[in-house]
This record gives C-alpha cells, sequence and structure tokens, in this order.
C-alpha cells in the first residue's frame, strides 16, 4: 500500500498583504511569515525609555545620526519587515529613511527581550539582521540585567562583549558612548 505524503501549505505573506492589516496589533513579516507582537510588559517599556533617553542625549551632542524606537518598519525586502525596540541609522545612511519606514539595514538594532520574544529576538531576528547587515546588534536581557553587544564579520555576528550588572557598556560603533547598565535596569 503506497503511502501519500501531504505537505501542509502556509501562505506566504508579502510586504504588501502586511499593509493591508486593519487592526491594532503589531506584527513583524518575517520570512514571509506574519508573526503578531504582544505589547510589551512594564519592565521592558521603563528599559527601553532609559536606553531611548541615554541614546537621545549622545546622538543629539555627538550628532552621530538619527535614532528610532518601535513601532517603526524596517523593511529588509517583500518577505521581511521587522520593528526592532531601538534602531539607530549613522549619518551617511541617512538616505535609507523613507516616508512611512527605513528602506534597507539600520548600523545598530537593538531587542530587548521578554517571555514570548526570546527565540524570535535571538534567534530568527538575529540571523535576519546578520543576513541583510545590521553592522551591530544589542541584545537585552532584563532578567539577567545584562546586554550582549554583537559585531557583523564576514555576515555572521561576533559576540564583542557581554556587559552585566554593574558593568559600563561602550560600543563599537558609537564611539565614546558609555552607559552604566545601573542606569539601564
Amino acid at each position: 500500500m503506497a503511502h501519500i505524503v501531504v505537505e501542509k501549505k502556509t501562505k506566504k505573506y508579502t510586504y504588501e498583504d502586511y499593509c493591508k492589516i486593519s487592526d491594532d496589533k503589531r506584527y513583524e513579516l518575517i520570512h514571509g511569515e506574519l508573526l503578531m507582537t504582544p505589547s510589551p510588559i512594564t519592565n521592558h517599556q521603563r528599559i527601553s525609555r532609559r536606553l531611548e533617553f541615554i541614546l537621545e542625549k549622545f546622538i543629539t551632542e555627538k550628532k552621530p545620526g538619527e535614532l528610532f524606537d518601535a513601532p517603526y518598519d524596517v523593511y529588509f525586502d517583500e518577505e521581511n519587515v521587522v520593528q526592532p525596540d531601538l534602531l539607530f541609522i549613522s549619518k551617511d545612511r541617512l538616505h535609507i529613511i523613507g516616508e512611512k519606514n527605513v528602506q534597507g539595514a539600520p548600523d545598530l538594532v537593538i531587542e530587548i527581550i521578554s517571555e514570548n520574544s526570546a527565540y524570535r529576538d535571538m534567534v530568527l531576528k538575529k540571523k535576519l539582521y546578520a543576513k541583510f547587515g545590521v553592522r551591530e546588534y544589542w541584545i537585552v536581557i532584563p532578567e539577567g540585567e545584562e546586554i550582549e553587544i554583537y559585531t557583523l564579520k564576514d555576515n555572521t555576528y561576533q559576540l564583542y562583549k557581554a556587559y552585566g550588572k554593574g558593568g559600563t557598556l561602550e560600543s563599537p560603533l558609537l564611539k565614546d558612548l558609555k552607559i552604566g547598565l545601573v542606569d539601564i535596569f
């Protein structure tokens, strides 16, 4: 008796489909898969606000580029559109900022891990950001009060440094930036 194999096909979404969504929920499009993103929890919002405040102050003083926060679309291609928690675009690449979204890889992306985003941020989006050329990627881990910085080398991320409690973060991309983790967590 022959066995019949039925392959389950899931719909591949495109940016056009993504733009037609009319509900109030947040979504991201990764490899053509539409993924809903729940609202961040309180601690996530506090960390995001503190990081944004420190980065905005640095960027206002030094003028190396522009900072944005979620929700704001980063369009990589027709099947990959994400909304990082924070993103930075250097002044020599400001041309990728469009009227509706960022068209291409930001120089720096920061994701704050939450219980429902750990796999997406640490695996899916990490690979996606490397593939499309995001030069520096920060993963903020609230539970452990740490921040991991990854830098891009040969289309893969290398751990630059993991900063723990009491440490002072220094970004290879944003020269002269120093952030005491005590000011974040």
